[in-house]
């Protein structure tokens, strides 16, 4: 993981206690795109489930999630795809 994906997995887990987080660098998929760079971690993936989503709909979550990530969105994160549940709505955890 590098030193985006830490951040983002950091300040992630301190914000929403997961019970899952996966965190994927799609930068690679992007290459020659808007926004990619040379070493990557422009693009990612990110799937959280929380308890902290509770009675909120998708738009607020992902709302929440951008509020938490605003200082890696605005110097190097160019794409950010979220997948937000809560642990009802998650058959994994």
């Amino acid at each position: 993981m590098g030193k985006v994906a830490i951040s983002i997995d950091s300040k992630l887990r301190g914000a929403f206690a997961p019970v899952r987080l996966a965190i994927e660098d799609e930068s690679s998929r992007h290459h020659g795109h808007a926004g990619w760079r040379e070493g990557g971690e422009t693009h990612f993936r990110v799937e959280i489930v929380s308890a902290a989503f509770e009675g909120k709909n998708r738009v607020s979550r992902q709302r929440l999630v951008y509020a938490a990530l605003k200082d890696e969105l605005a110097d190097s994160v160019h794409a950010l795809a979220l997948t937000t549940l809560t642990p009802a709505e998650d058959g994994k955890s």
